[in-house]
């Protein structure tokens, strides 16, 4: 059975790739910040799941010791053959122009959106190229090639996730690395990136997650 890492996955796109992922028979460890929102996604995937293969292992993927535990979560299940990097920040909101961004925010927002997924694909690599055939999604935006006014720290972090991604798949030819772009979603973060606007409009996170 394959197994994957899925992070941020207690709500929005990362809870629907979970979700996605646990209705086609693949085994799961999935992680959030906040215990009470992850155990709950936990209950609802455990619907369709069968036995032992899910483990939901709450923390903060800038915690090396958190990166660890996933990676050993997912050891215990039998290896590990996919690695969805979704976890991430918007980081300052509302979103601030290039000028006013408070860089100690701009600092915090690669910490998590660009530091800390190296760190958790350094810690599963070797775990990851024991598998038959190893897998990386990093998820990223459009905003990593556009130069939409605001997002500059989101941006940034994003450009900077998947050029790690391609030079990765250069050094490690045996790792398929993919860097998807989902679109606008509704979402949290999306809502966040707009305070106070109707983002009702945008597709729901499942509706991408069978492509």
């Amino acid at each position: 059975m394959s197994v994957a890492i899925v992070t941020g996955a207690s709500r929005g796109l990362g809870e629907a790739i979970s979700t996605g992922l646990a209705s086609t028979g693949w085994s799961l460890v999935i992680d959030g910040r906040d215990a009470g929102t992850l155990a709950a996604t936990e209950d609802r995937l455990a619907l369709i799941m069968a036995g032992d293969t899910l483990r939901a292992v709450p923390g903060d993927i800038t915690d090396p010791d958190h990166r660890r535990d996933l990676v050993d979560a997912a050891a215990a299940l039998g290896g590990l053959d996919l690695l969805i990097n979704n976890a991430g920040t918007l980081g300052a909101s509302p979103l601030p122009a290039v000028a006013d961004y408070p860089l100690d925010e701009l600092r915090a927002a690669l910490e998590v959106n660009v530091v800390a997924q190296l760190g958790l694909i350094q810690a599963a690599l070797p775990l990851l190229l024991a598998s038959p055939r190893p897998r990386l999604i990093n998820v990223t935006s459009d905003a990593a090639v556009e130069p939409y006014e605001g997002w500059s720290g989101y941006g940034a972090g994003k450009a900077a996730l998947e050029h790690l991604g391609a030079v990765l798949a250069v050094e490690r030819p045996a790792v398929t690395v993919w860097s998807v772009d989902p679109g606008d979603l509704r979402t949290a973060m999306h809502q966040a990136a707009f305070p106070g606007e109707d983002i009702s409009d945008r597709p729901e996170p499942a509706t991408v997650v069978p492509a």
